[in-house]
């Protein structure tokens, strides 16, 4: 099973497509999952309400979020493999992060939890074909296949481990 085409795929989810560096899901699976893991569940207590700029998440929003996106994408990935042909809903993630209490929350309860769905995620893509893969639906009125949308998962995480990097923890 090759990468996404272009075609499997809105433009919108380029840039995070783009960031995974690996021919197939079990590659990707074998490279980035320990390592982002290790990644997030080390971020610093010290710095868990901290957000780089007013009106900026807090690390505890960005981990919230990034649980809660995995979940969507997850469930997107998975319906899609079944041949769901209901359109699938988008998700405003900022109303996700507002609601979502994660000030509440201690950061060691949000690592625990990004744990579990990151490995439920894993599980869910070990547990699929290359036909199920290549299966089309719709997510946010645009086609786009469950392979593309596994390597979301994964350019998302890269995509916020960048930032984290740069913005939070320099």
């Amino acid at each position: 099973m090759a990468r996404p085409a272009e075609t499997d795929f809105p433009a919108y989810f380029a840039g995070y497509i783009s960031k995974v560096n690996t021919e197939t899901i079990s590659e990707a699976i074998n490279k980035y999952s320990v390592a982002l893991n290790q990644f997030y569940t080390s971020l610093p207590e010290a710095k868990a309400d901290h957000a780089y700029a007013p009106g900026k998440w807090t690390i505890k929003e960005v981990l919230q979020h990034l649980i809660d996106a995995e979940r969507v994408f997850s469930y997107r990935l998975m319906c899609i493999a079944r041949k769901e042909k209901t359109s699938l809903p988008s998700f405003d993630e900022n109303a996700y992060a507002e609601f979502s209490q994660a000030d509440k929350r201690s950061l060691s309860d949000l690592k625990e939890e990004f744990t579990a769905v990151r490995k439920s995620t894993d599980l869910l893509l070990n547990s699929l074909s290359d036909e199920q893969f290549d299966e089309v639906g719709t997510s946010n009125n645009s086609k786009v296949t469950a392979k593309a949308i596994a390597y979301v998962v994964f350019g998302h995480l890269l995509h916020h481990k960048e930032i984290l990097e740069e913005r939070y923890l320099g």
